[in-house]
């Protein structure tokens, strides 16, 4: 294949994952209140299941948006647990990266530029306040998309893949598994190289393990 003809897939293919992510988005946007909740209440009854989340003591999770399924009914049961809560925030003067803050009742929030709350940057800036992605036991992480094989497609934006890249090197690493309503099953998603593999996916109908 020569260098235009290359780019021209590439091309293609990001079209196609463009496209794809706005009929996922558009999707899960049109579940009412009501089958939203009931989709988050099946979802955290299938985590607290799993043996990874089960073992795990330093979990991060997100705060939905945009339709995302709601993971934190599950915050209750962790703490009562004796586990840590952390949430992702955009990581100051860095391209597309996160930090993982601990999480409670008390921690101050703000709004980030994509519309989504999260620990204040001034806050999660103290080391004691944030750990490192590596040390996290598990990372609860939303997709856009999913298919059986356990590919999964984000929003595009590469925050978590760029975040997590030395999860495909030696050394200790968090256990990942992507969240979805069953809506955004797909029979086939095309795959990017950059794209991390995930341990599990899971969503208020199944898991998925690749």
């Amino acid at each position: 294949m020569t260098d235009l003809q290359d780019t021209a897939a590439h091309a293609v293919r990001d079209d196609e994952r463009r496209a794809l992510r706005r009929d996922l988005r558009r999707r899960r946007r049109q579940l009412s209140a009501q089958e939203q909740y009931q989709a988050a209440r099946r979802l955290c009854h299938r985590l607290r299941h799993l043996p990874e989340v089960q073992r795990a003591r330093r979990v991060a999770l997100y705060l939905p948006n945009d339709g995302e399924i709601d993971p934190t009914r599950l915050m209750p049961w962790l703490n009562g647990r004796g586990a840590r809560v952390y949430l992702p925030v955009l990581r100051p003067l860095s391209h597309n990266a996160l930090w993982f803050v601990h999480y409670h009742a008390g921690t101050p929030m703000v709004t980030n530029r994509f519309g989504i709350p999260e620990p204040c940057t001034r806050h999660g800036a103290h080391r004691a306040r944030r750990t490192p992605a590596w040390a996290l036991d598990l990372i609860l992480m939303p997709l856009v998309g999913f298919d059986d094989d356990g590919q999964r497609i984000g929003m595009g934006g590469g925050f978590y893949d760029r975040t997590l890249a030395f999860t495909r090197g030696s050394g200790p690493r968090p256990r990942l598994i992507g969240l979805a309503h069953d809506c955004q099953r797909v029979e086939r998603l095309p795959v990017a190289p950059w794209d991390v593999p995930l341990d599990a996916i899971v969503s208020d109908r199944r898991v998925v393990r690749p």
